[in-house]
Order: C-alpha cells, then structure tokens, then sequence
C-alpha cells in the first residue's frame, strides 16, 4: 500500500480570513486527510486566537469534497462521550462520512484545568481514557446506551441513526504506554504515534527510529494478545515532534527521505503541519506545496 500523506491545520484563523481557503486548498493538494487539534487553546498559541474543532470541520465539510476530515486528537480533558457522540454522528452525516476521530489520554496543559479541575494524574488519565474509549464506541454503534462507569455514565442515550460509516466513523487512537496500547489494538483502526518526547530536545533521528520501532512491536503484542493482526491496524505518524523538528519540509528530497524511513518500520499514514508563520511550523508553503503534491508518487 502506498504511504499516504496528510496534514494538520491548526484551527487559528478567521474562516473568512484564510481559514476557508486553506481547508479547499488542502482539498486541492490531494491530501488524505487535514485534522486540527481537539483544544481550548494550545501552547504557543493561547493568547491568539482560535477556534473550537468541532465546528471548524462542520465547515470545512461543507466547502471540500474528496478530503478526509478529523481531530488529532480529542481527549477526555474537556470531552463527554455522550454529548461527542451526538458531534460525531452529525459530523459524519455532514461530511458524508469523511470523519476520522483521533483520540488520545490528554495531558496536563491548559485543557486539564480550565473547567476548573485539579490536574488528574497519568493513572487517573489513563483510567478515564479506558472507560472513555469503549462508551464511546457503544455511543457510536448503538442506537441507545446506558452505562455506569467510575468517570462516565449514560442513561438511555439515543444516538439515532448512527454514523453514516459503518459500523462507525473509524478511531485512530493515540498511544505509548500499555495501556493505550491495548486500547488502540482493541477499538482503533489506526494508532498514532508523535515518536518517544523523551529524545525531542536531545535525541538523534536514528535513536528516534529505534524508539518508534519499539512502539510498534509494542502495538504487535497488544494486538496478539485479543487474537488481532496489527498489520490491519493503520499507523500514524504525526510529524514535529522527534528530533528531526521541521527538517523534513526544508525540501521535497529530505521529506522523501524522512518519510521513507518511517514508511520502512510499517508507517501508513505520515501527518504533516500546514505551515504557520513565525511558529514552530514555519516552512516554505512552496515547498511544503511540491511534498503534497509530488512526494506521495515518490513513496509509492
């Protein structure tokens, strides 16, 4: 199968003022697929603007055609699965069932506390993203839920009638450690992986390929352990974050040689960002233009 390329657009644009027009140019691009991350706010970027995920894809549904759309990646920071459910299912329906959600365990950033939260600990993260992820999956595939969880609970939620993708929209869940794992091995149809953050400030880029290599045998087992083949779970990778950093968009060559490694450890799916000015993602928009549009035939 060839490596498909996709892209993340942060949601930090007017939609009448660029933001509109980069979702149809990613369109355009032939991307597989154009996320945005599932925040409040995010990093460098909270005393800037920016917009809530889910109704930045409702509009970018309406304005694109062929492209997948999806978030990398929703938490249960701020999330419910019943009320995300009741989002999801209207989203596919609009996009005529383009929809991927990304999910992931969250962090401790500005998501953890602005409902005014004690920051929970990665047990507790890690408790809540088990019981997350499987209501969601019932929410998602039946018509109506009940449950009673320790975090989560549904009374008679009715989610009628269901997502246009069959049996639902497909997860890609986000996930290191073995428990995550075993969630991704179980209910997703891709895992996705940002590389070890332990390496981002002084790793190599080979020790990162050790690391990720080590991921996906971890992912192997997980699936082994419920009777699944990992090789049908697709495997993510998004971009920015091993110590490679932007490198692989300083040029079509150095892109194809980066994605090349990653598609040689079983990667399906590598995620680039859609360049931002004066940000971590800065890059020529030329030359990430010549990636979209030449690197794919390259990788096939």
């Amino acid at each position: 199968m060839s490596l498909r390329l996709s892209t993340v657009i942060l949601p930090y644009l007017r939609w009448h003022d660029g933001g509109r027009t980069t979702w149809q140019r990613a369109d355009q691009l032939g991307f597989h697929t154009a996320y945005t991350y599932d925040h409040l706010s995010w990093r460098t970027f909270r005393d800037g603007p920016w917009y809530g995920a889910v109704p930045t894809l409702t509009a970018a549904a309406a304005v694109t055609d062929q492209l997948r759309l999806g978030t990398l990646v929703t938490s249960p920071n701020f999330r419910h699965p019943v009320t995300l459910a009741k989002e999801l299912i209207s989203l596919d329906d609009i996009s005529g069932g383009r929809i991927t959600l990304g999910v992931g365990a969250g962090g401790t950033g500005f998501d953890a506390t602005v409902l005014g939260q004690e920051p929970w600990t990665p047990r507790e993260r890690a408790d809540r993203f088990a019981e997350f992820v499987p209501l969601l999956d019932r929410l998602l595939r039946e018509d109506s839920v009940s449950f009673e969880g320790d975090y989560y609970s549904a009374h008679e939620a009715r989610n009628i009638p269901g997502c246009v993708q069959r049996p639902r929209l497909p997860f890609a869940v986000a996930a290191t450690g073995p428990r995550g794992m075993k969630l991704a091995a179980r209910h997703g149809q891709a895992w996705v992986t940002t590389g070890d953050p332990k390496l981002f400030e002084t790793g190599t880029p080979e020790q990162s390929v050790q690391a990720i290599r080590g991921q996906i045998e971890k992912l192997a087992d997980a699936a082994a352990q419920i009777g699944r083949d990992a090789a049908g779970i697709d495997k993510v990778l998004l971009t920015g974050f091993t110590p490679d950093r932007g490198r692989p968009l300083e040029s079509l060559d150095a892109f194809v040689d980066f994605a090349g490694r990653h598609a040689e450890l079983g990667f399906t799916d590598i995620v680039i960002h859609w360049p931002i000015p004066d940000s971590d993602f800065a890059a020529d928009e030329k030359v990430f233009e010549r990636i979209a549009m030449e690197a794919p035939a390259q990788l096939s």
